[in-house]
């Protein structure tokens, strides 16, 4: 067994792994990063972009079998399935490509490759698949970000056997299935069930809650339910959900669900996709030995600002601290805790950035700054904006018109706190709002920026508008575009 020492280990290679990494060389040169998995992050393998390839050609799909609405005729629309998995795997392989290219361009000192379990809060133990204890790390500092892995309930894996998949395991198929029963409304289920349907698969999204999507606002989390009900077959706020193998065993799977208003249903699928869900992976880390405090599922308490559990010198970052597990948010923390782990004793509170969801579904759906939810579990006295994209021009005109905008503001100060959205462009709307909800701005500074004729942001300024009113900070004109309707 060998022994290093180092004044910084890092457990994972991931996006935050790889921030903290390049964060702690600034201050010290003996790094190691320790990872036991393919390189490449959860990202470009098996999350943000082979999902956002999938959804990109299921888009192409829906457009074209919806040209008649604009008299472009399209006799008919052929989607080859193992075309579409052809460029989702060759870009995917080029995006992890330039992740592998980075890593491997590290000196080979600062690469370790195995499985970490503390011994103490200054000491690893590095081992290989088999278990075997290869290398012994003396730390003076560690950031454990190691990621997380999708839930799979047992009763799930034990009926569906090898019919059962996870998101990680679609992006491996050769051919678009025949069928796939899709268990989860949240974000990766809702976006997956919802691409697969473009694309000519059969598909039933089903949910133990009445929730479809992250959005919080219950008007706006209603008007989800109902616009994505329109199109994907759906079954939510199932109080009885069975699954059991279909055929004698590999003839797929069948699920028999009773939903909220006592309905039931009986579907056979060949594949049982679950999206219930993802876990941090510090379980088998023997974080027992550190010393540090935990939360009831396991995780490193620790302050956000700094990435440090409680006086320790051990940080977390990424989708290990169960916070926000979003791309940017694993940078964020992934760079606040290498720099800390870096310069420790001399810790820097870092402030964070406003935060931002958004999901790729049609419509889009995004949250910006605090969610209504948040708002309301704060106690702040908070005032609601509304527009409505069923007829607001531009979305009209690109056929696009459906779902809504509310947007938040401090009563008395008039400061703008956040958004809810499901609607056209929801992912660059979200960008502008979480801006401003950044940068303190009220929402009259907001509305004597420029806004442009006819784009989608009119529907903002109509938000804002109501918003203003409805804080009573007034008066403010009602200007409507005489050309375009109420929602310009």
């Amino acid at each position: 067994m060998q022994t290093l020492d180092v004044d910084v280990a890092i457990i994972g290679a991931g996006t935050a792994g790889m921030t903290a990494y390049r964060s702690a060389r600034a201050h010290t040169d003996r790094v190691v990063v320790i990872e036991d998995g393919p390189y490449g992050t959860t990202c470009a393998r098996v999350g943000c972009m082979p999902s956002k390839l999938l959804i990109a050609a299921a888009e192409a799909a829906h457009a074209a079998a919806g040209a008649g609405r604009f008299g472009v005729g399209v006799r008919q629309v052929k989607v080859d399935g193992r075309a579409v998995m052809r460029r989702v795997q060759g870009e995917r392989d080029r995006f992890v490509g330039f992740v592998v290219e980075a890593v491997q361009g590290w000196p080979e000192a600062h690469r370790l490759r195995g499985r970490a379990r503390f011994v103490d809060a200054r000491t690893l133990d590095v081992a290989d698949a088999s278990g075997h204890v290869h290398t012994r790390v003396h730390a003076g500092r560690t950031v454990i970000a190691t990621g997380s892995r999708p839930v799979v309930p047992k009763a799930w894996r034990e009926a569906a056997g090898a019919r059962l998949v996870v998101n990680d395991d679609v992006f491996a198929w050769d051919d678009l299935p025949r069928s796939v029963a899709v268990m989860g409304t949240g974000v990766i289920g809702l976006e997956l069930a919802q691409a697969l349907h473009r694309l000519g698969v059969r598909v039933r999204l089903y949910g133990r809650g009445g929730r479809v999507g992250p959005l919080s606002d219950p008007a706006l989390q209603a008007l989800a339910r109902d616009i994505v009900a329109r199109e994907l077959p759906l079954t939510l706020a199932s109080h009885h959900l069975e699954v059991r193998p279909a055929g004698g065993g590999d003839g797929g799977v069948t699920v028999h669900s009773i939903d909220g208003a006592d309905h039931a249903h009986e579907e056979t699928f060949d594949w049982l996709l679950a999206a219930a869900g993802r876990h941090p992976n510090v379980d088998g880390l023997g974080l027992e030995h550190t010393g540090i405090a935990l939360d009831d599922a396991g995780v490193p308490l620790h302050d956000r600002r700094t990435g440090q559990c409680g006086t320790s010198p051990v940080f977390v970052a990424g989708d290990a601290a169960d916070e926000r597990p979003l791309l940017h948010e694993a940078a964020d923390e992934g760079r606040i805790a290498g720099d800390n782990a870096g310069r420790w004793p001399d810790l820097r509170v870092r402030p964070r950035r406003a935060p931002l969801a958004v999901v790729f579904s049609d419509p889009q759906m995004m949250i910006a700054g605090m969610s209504h939810a948040e708002l309301r579990t704060a106690g702040t006295p908070f005032a609601t904006g509304t527009v409505s994209f069923d007829d607001q021009g531009r979305s009209r005109v690109i056929g696009r018109n459906q779902g809504a905008l509310h947007v938040y503001a401090e009563q008395g100060s008039g400061r703008f706190l956040g958004a809810e959205m499901i609607g056209p462009a929801a992912e660059h709307l979200g960008h502008l709002l979480s801006w401003s909800a950044q940068r303190g701005d009220t929402v009259q500074q907001m509305l004597d920026s420029p806004f442009y004729h006819p784009v989608i942001e009119e529907g903002l300024r109509t938000a804002l508008r109501h918003l203003q009113r409805e804080l009573r900070m007034g008066p403010v004109p009602v200007e409507r575009c005489l050309d375009c309707g109420p929602g310009a």
